[in-house]
């Protein structure tokens, strides 16, 4: 099997090492598109060829079958791997490795003979309470064979209705290994993410939520709406002008329709719809367009498509690395989903610099920041206190909620917004620790060089520069003499001298 990346070997020897060490069943944590089906085929590969185990592997798609069914196949071409799925027309029963669909295979568990290992991909669809299909399956796994393991792997450790997936009561038991998701960015295994919040915005005050989500016939109405469709396509296209692949959540079906409408009608190009109705040929020719691949025949070729509209179909399972736009024109209460959503764009691609996600939904302000998110139930914000971030009326910038003026605009701010069905942020915007971008006019500037109190003789100066932007001043302390990281310093008044921070890339000279 080739090498694996740093991160997924190191995730492969703690799922071994907790294994050795516990009587229980850990979970692996890797953000979309780290590559978790390559863990995935290294455990399998281990289990049957090293420890002469049996291995069945569950998912919930048909997509992620076929994908785990490929990487396995790929990397170890050694070993005999069958699939069980109605949806892929194959039952497959006596091979050392099966790939199965749970809705396939939850009340086959004695026909389908002993296992010694379950991986359970996408394992935040596992119910944390009753007997869903997944705990079926497991307690018949064990009548067979009563000393059978299980690893999980999410990029969401939690569920829709709240809580974390690990615990002592649940299927999975603990997190063996958790890498971030910034951390992956950082190492250039996924590109970065820039966030705006949409100007036209559903009001969701009203809208009730009953098991841990937002009602969706409520959420549907509520951007539904002829005027905020139309403003929100608009902007969409405005802000899209040299995006190539954006990807659009609706809030229902008919929501969806009608965005395909004024998409199309604005952008002035053909825009694609996926819903589950969707026939799946006709779904699979939709994301090839969107994806780039030729279709067509010998008389009739048909054209890329940029923008593709879906109704929660893409939420888990989608692998389009050329995702450059992320459009939630929809709400969720679900941090898990959330997340989910905002994967779709973190894949690397070819002259893909970063991923725009474009929130209608309120939904970052809901949850905070993706690589920083809290599961419901353990936000500190629910307990009381305000929320430590707001959106500026003017700008649209979400920023911490101390301000009284925007830094970024100059608007004075109104007082922080109320709590929304108890769910506050813990922090903003798309990833911790960075800012929204926007362009504001400045009107005039003034320079100022400074000499640090006490300093060396001969020690570089710094230059404090100050924005005029409407009736305030933005500062800003740079250090163009000195060498090693660069160091940038903005602040809404205050005339202090900088700390020297070393956060950016060196200065290349």
């Amino acid at each position: 099997m080739n090498n694996l990346r740093p991160y997924q070997q190191a995730a492969v020897e703690a799922a071994y090492r907790y294994l050795r060490t516990r009587n229980d069943n850990p979970c692996i944590v890797l953000p979309t598109g780290t590559g978790k089906s390559y863990v995935i085929a290294k455990m399998v590969s281990d289990a049957v060829t090293k420890w002469h185990g049996r291995v069945i592997v569950l998912a919930h798609v048909k997509e992620l079958l076929e994908q785990n069914h490929e990487k396995i196949m790929d990397h170890a071409p050694e070993i005999d791997v069958g699939i069980y799925s109605a949806g892929l027309n194959s039952r497959d029963i006596e091979n050392p490795v099966i790939v199965a669909g749970i809705q396939s295979v939850y009340q086959r568990a004695c026909e389908l003979g002993p296992f010694d290992l379950v991986i359970i991909d996408e394992a935040h669809l596992i119910p944390l309470e009753g007997e869903g299909m997944y705990r079926q399956f497991l307690a018949d796994a064990k009548v067979v064979k009563p000393h059978i393991r299980v690893i999980g792997l999410t990029a969401t450790p939690y569920r829709l209705r709240g809580g974390e997936i690990c615990a002592p009561e649940n299927i999975l038991n603990d997190i063996c290994y958790e890498a971030g998701l910034k951390e992956m960015i950082h190492q250039g295994y996924l590109c970065t993410l820039k966030s705006k919040s949409g100007k036209a915005k559903a009001d969701l005050s009203n809208v009730h939520i009953r098991a841990g989500e937002f009602l969706p016939v409520e959420m549907a109405e509520a951007f539904d709406k002829k005027n905020l469709v139309r403003s929100a396509c608009q902007e969409i296209v405005e802000l899209t002008r040299d995006r190539k692949s954006v990807l659009v959540f609706a809030a229902s079906v008919l929501h969806a329709k009608h965005v395909v409408e004024c998409l199309t009608e604005l952008a002035q190009q053909e825009v694609g719809l996926v819903t589950g109705d969707t026939p799946a040929l006709e779904r699979a020719e939709i994301v090839k367009r969107f994806k780039g691949i030729p279709t067509g025949d010998l008389l009739e070729t048909h054209a890329p498509l940029k923008y593709l509209v879906n109704v929660r179909v893409f939420t888990t399972g989608f692998d389009a690395t050329c995702v450059d736009t992320v459009v939630m024109l929809f709400g969720t209460a679900s941090t898990g989903l959330y997340v989910q959503v905002v994967g779709r764009g973190t894949r690397t691609h070819p002259g893909k610099e970063y991923c725009l996600i474009l929130d209608y939904g309120q939904n970052i302000i809901r949850h905070g920041p993706v690589d920083a998110v809290t599961p419901r139930g353990k936000r500190a914000g629910n307990n009381g206190g305000e929320s430590p971030v707001k959106e500026c009326p003017n700008c649209g910038s979400l920023i911490h909620a101390a301000y009284q003026i925007c830094p970024d605009c100059g608007a004075a701010l109104p007082p922080p917004a109320r709590e929304i069905h108890g769910y506050r942020a813990d922090g903003t915007p798309i990833l911790s620790g960075d800012v929204l971008e926007n362009t504001y006019e400045v009107t005039d500037a003034f320079y100022t060089p400074h000499t640090k109190k006490g300093a060396d003789a001969g020690t570089p100066q710094t230059m404090r520069i100050e924005y005029q932007v409407g009736v305030n001043f933005v500062s800003e302390w740079v250090c163009p003499e000195h060498t090693g990281w660069r160091v940038n310093v903005l602040k809404s008044g205050g005339r202090n001298g900088p700390a020297c921070h070393h956060r950016y890339p060196p200065v290349r000279r």
